[in-house]
C-alpha cells in the first residue's frame, strides 16, 4: 500500500502575499509564529515545512513585495520623461494604492542585522537609483564636460540617491497620512528649472 502525504491545505502564494502585508504593518519582530499561523490560516508544521522558518517566510514575502509591489512603481518612474514627472508618478502611485511599506520596514527593521535582507534592500535601492537616473537623463547623454562647472547640473548618478531618499520619504510620510503634494510640487518645480 502506497501512502500519500496529506495535500497541502493552503495556497502558498496567498500565504506569501498575506505575510508581506502583515510584515509591512508590524515588522519582523512584531510578528510571532503564532500570529503567522493565525493570520495566514496555516498549521505551524506546514509553515515550517514550506518556508523553513519565520525568517524564510519573511524573505519570500520581501522578494514577492519587491517583484510585485515595488517593481511597478519603478517602471512608472523609469518611463517618466523627467525627474519632476517621476516624482509626481511616485506620489500618484502611492495615492492609487502602491505600497512600498515592506521595503520601508525592511530598511529600518531587518537590513541592519540580516545580511540577506540587506542584500535585497541594496538591490531595491540600486533599482530606484537606476530608475531615477533614467528619468533625470530622459535618455539623453550627460552634459558636455567642456561646459563650465557652474553651468553643468550635478550628474544624474549623483542626484539619484537623494531623489531615491525623497521618494522613499514621501511614501513613509504617506503611511502616516502626512500630505506630500506640496513638497512634491515644490521639488518638481525646482527640478524643472534645472
Amino acid at each position: 500500500m502506497i501512502r500519500m502525504g496529506r495535500p497541502r491545505g493552503f495556497d502558498e502564494a496567498e500565504a506569501v502575499r498575506s505575510a508581506a502585508t502583515l510584515f509591512a504593518r508590524r515588522g519582523y519582530d512584531g510578528i510571532s509564529v503564532d500570529d503567522l499561523v493565525s493570520h495566514l490560516g496555516v498549521h505551524r508544521n506546514s509553515l515550517y515545512k514550506t518556508f523553513g522558518s519565520k525568517r524564510g517566510l519573511y524573505l519570500r514575502a520581501l522578494r514577492w513585495h519587491l517583484e510585485h509591489q515595488v517593481a511597478p512603481l519603478l517602471d512608472a518612474i523609469r518611463q517618466a520623461p523627467d525627474a519632476a514627472t517621476a516624482l509626481h508618478r511616485s506620489l500618484d502611485a502611492q495615492a492609487a494604492g502602491a505600497d512600498i511599506g515592506l521595503l520601508l520596514m525592511a530598511v529600518a527593521d531587518r537590513a541592519p542585522s540580516d545580511p540577506d535582507v540587506a542584500a535585497e534592500v541594496e538591490r531595491a535601492l540600486a533599482d530606484f537609483d537606476q530608475a531615477i537616473t533614467q528619468a533625470l537623463t530622459g535618455g539623453s547623454p550627460p552634459p558636455s564636460p567642456q561646459a563650465p562647472a557652474g553651468d553643468r547640473p550635478p550628474p544624474a548618478e549623483a542626484l539619484a540617491p537623494a531623489l531615491t531618499a525623497t521618494v522613499l520619504g514621501l511614501h513613509l510620510r504617506g503611511r502616516v497620512g502626512a500630505p506630500a503634494a506640496e513638497a512634491v510640487a515644490a521639488l518638481a518645480g525646482r527640478l524643472d528649472r534645472h
